[in-house]
Formats: structure tokens, sequence, C-alpha cells
């Protein structure tokens, strides 16, 4: 099995200068990182994960990289299908699009336009659309969101097929990914998380008549410290997420203790992660070759 480490930008992150976010790619490719990944909030401070992955595909040559997740809910299909696809070519296949339905904030779905009820449906009949505007030459389609007739999406990806990553672990959305995605990125999960849903996924796949997921396609978004503190604001935000979790399990209190952890996860199943601060260090440089040193020994 593949074990591979990206690195990822989140919603706080205050990374926006070309100097600050081309360095930072290029230490991740020439330390041997696999990807980078860009959070989405759009009232967050972070960049918009288009953009940022634009500048990404134009500043390196094998770093891979991912929107960590792209809210799909409120967007159309096609053009996202085209944005996607055209980054795929650019990149040479180095594009990994992992989708979700955004986060529970009233301002959030203001900005996409869609409600919180509706964001299921949207995303159930959105994806499909997708993965057939990528693979197919023509497309019509007739849902209760959408109506295409005859419409092509050109160029197609290099990658074949381009595989489409899901996020989550409640019950709908371990559903969500057995039935429509091709892996798995959780985030504020732990490696008992991971234990658990494998199989629950496989059941959902097999009951969709789909194939099971690669068994190199189940992962884990994790967030760590840099200098080994726990603010206030870390704990709220994970209570909130997983008010039945300590803190101490979710978020990986020190740099020295994420390889532990991750070999945690491989044993768990999963094989492939993102690794975020929780605070964005003052010295990017200093940060990820310290964190090269103590994660990187994984990969293989």
């Amino acid at each position: 099995m593949k074990i591979r480490i990206g690195f990822g930008l989140g919603t706080r992150s205050k990374v926006s200068d070309p100097e600050t976010l081309g360095g930072l790619a290029q230490g991740l490719e020439r330390l041997g990182f696999d990807s980078l990944w860009f959070s989405e909030r759009v009232s967050g401070t972070g960049l918009d994960p288009i953009v940022a992955m634009s500048w990404i595909a134009a500043r390196t040559e094998k770093l891979k990289f991912g929107p960590s997740v792209m809210v799909l809910p409120g967007r159309n299909p096609v053009l996202v299908a085209k944005s996607i696809a055209s980054l795929d070519r650019i990149s040479n296949g180095r594009v990994l699009p992992a989708f979700g339905l955004g986060a529970v904030n009233l301002g959030e779905h203001q900005a996409f336009g869609v409600e919180r009820k509706d964001r299921s449906p949207w995303f159930n009949e959105a994806l499909p659309l997708i993965r057939r505007l990528w693979e197919e030459d023509s497309v019509s389609h007739s849902g209760p969101q959408f109506q295409l007739q005859d419409v092509r999406v050109k160029p197609k990806p290099i990658q074949e097929p381009l595989d489409i990553w899901l996020g989550g672990i409640a019950p709908s959305e371990l559903k969500r990914v057995g039935q429509l995605g091709d892996g798995w990125l959780p985030s504020f999960c732990t490696a008992d998380d991971v234990a658990e849903a494998i199989p629950q996924i496989d059941e959902h796949s097999k009951n969709s008549g789909r194939k099971s997921i690669d068994r190199e396609h189940f992962g884990a978004l994790i967030v760590y410290s840099v200098d080994g503190s726990m603010p206030d604001q870390v704990i709220s935000a994970v209570q909130s997420r997983r008010p039945e979790v300590n803190a101490e399990d979710i978020i990986v209190q020190s740099r020295e203790k994420l390889s532990s952890r991750i070999q945690e996860f491989i044993e768990a199943g999963a094989s492939k992660f993102v690794l975020m601060p929780y605070v964005e260090p003052e010295d990017w440089n200093h940060e990820i070759n310290c964190l090269a040193e103590e994660t990187l020994h994984l990969q293989n």
C-alpha cells in the first residue's frame, strides 16, 4: 500500500501573497511531499481553491493539488467539470478533485444560494453529472435541478478516470462516499473512526452495485499544533464538530507526535494523509523542513 503525505492550508490561512505561496509549494515539492490542499470558505481568509490551484500548477512540476473540499451545491456542474478538467490539462494530470456539501453556516449558504436542506439533493445530482461530463463525449440529462441536452466538456482531463474524493464521517456522508466517491478523505476524525467507517463504505458500494473503493484511496486530514499548545479556540472548534471526542484525540499536539498518529491511521486502513497546522507558523520554510523530517520517512 502506497503511503503518501500531503500538506494543507485551512480556512483561516493567511497565505495570500504570490511569493509565500509559490515558495511553500516549491518547498513541498523539493522535500518530496505528495500534494498541497486548499480549504474552501467564502468568509474565510484562505484563497479561492481554483485560483490557488491554478497558481500551483504554474509554479510546480510534480506536486499534486486539490481542494479540501470544494463546495458543490450552488455551483453549475458543467462549469465545475470544465474548470477541473482544464486544471488537469495544464498541470499534466496533477489535480485531485474533492467535493463536499459546505459548512453548516448561514453566511456560506447565502454565498452559494442553496439552503441547507437542499444541499444534499443538489450534490447527489451534480456529482454524477460531473463524472459523465469528464468521461462521455456528449451528455443529456433531465433532473429536478439540471436540464442538459447534448452538452460537451472539452478538453477532457488527462487522468482517466479522474478520481473524485469525498469527505465526512456522518452515516449519510459515508453512504454518499460508497455510492458516488472514488476516495475518502475525512477530517476531525480518529483512527478508530476510519477503521469503523471503511467496512460501512464498502457495504454502501456493494449495495449500490459499484466496485469497492480502491484500498489505496482511504485517507485522513490530520490537524496538528506547531508549538504544542492547545488554544481555547482549537478546543472549541473540535467540540463544535465532535462533542463526544476529546480535542487531544483529534488535534495532534506536536510535530513529533505526528508519525505515531499517522501509523495509527495506517493500521486502521488509511494510506493518504493531509497534514494541516491549526495555527500557521511564522517561518514556513522551517516548518515544512521539520515536518518532512518527522513524517516523510513513512512514505514508500
